[in-house]
């Protein structure tokens, strides 16, 4: 039998897993910020440089409005129940995927792909750690049906032809604010990379890698 206890208890763990799941997305853009202080784009050609950046800007709002369908659909159902529907429906932690996605951008926005790619492969590896840890949880939490949706459902790249959605979504106006102001950090690479740039053509920092 489930206690009032052990459910209140199973949403203070959940909700300690979504607070380091917010803290590892920090440190990501920490590390990332400290990467783009001293690399440059090797390309010369300013229309391959603008077009790239153009990408990045475009791989930051995809990943932004890509979030918050996903809080869209969660609301706050993830402490009661396997949420298996909308974005969820095609992969389990798209979450994850599309803030890879906006670090990916970020890395665009120095104008070079190899650092897009870089960033994302960095982001992904690092979640998948954290989704393995997440996922034990979920599994001891929901048992069977969370065990049957892991079994039909990709854990991260997602498979479009699982789509499915119903009618009605129950929708957290507060949470999707909330999600919204998150991603909005992603855009401050922009000015803040713009910085970066004028800092290095000044000789103020050092250069110590090139990347097309």
């Amino acid at each position: 039998m489930i206690t009032q206890n052990s459910k209140a208890t199973d949403r203070n763990d959940l909700q300690r897993y979504q607070y380091r799941r917010r803290v590892l997305l920090f440190v990501c853009i920490l590390a990332i910020s400290a990467c783009l202080l001293f690399v440059k784009s090797a390309w010369t050609d300013m229309r391959i440089k603008l077009f790239i950046q153009a990408i990045g800007f475009v791989l930051i709002s995809i990943g932004i409005l890509g979030r918050m369908w996903c809080t869209l659909y969660i609301g706050g159902r993830k402490s009661n129940q396997v949420v298996s529907d909308g974005p969820y429906s095609i992969m389990r932690n798209p979450l994850y995927f599309f803030s890879s996605i906006a670090a990916m951008g970020v890395g665009a926005l120095t104008a070079s792909i190899s650092l897009g790619l870089l960033l994302g492969a960095f982001c992904v590896v690092a979640f998948l750690i954290v989704i393995k840890r997440e996922e034990a949880f979920l599994s001891g939490t929901f048992g069977k049906p969370y065990e049957d949706y892991c079994k039909k459902v990709p854990q991260f790249f997602p498979d479009f032809k699982l789509f499915t959605t119903p009618e009605t979504i129950e929708s957290s106006p507060k949470r999707l604010l909330n999600t919204l102001l998150d991603g909005l950090v992603f855009y401050v690479a922009l000015p803040l990379l713009g910085a970066v740039a004028y800092a290095q053509s000044e000789g103020w920092l050092p250069v110590l890698l090139q990347l097309y």
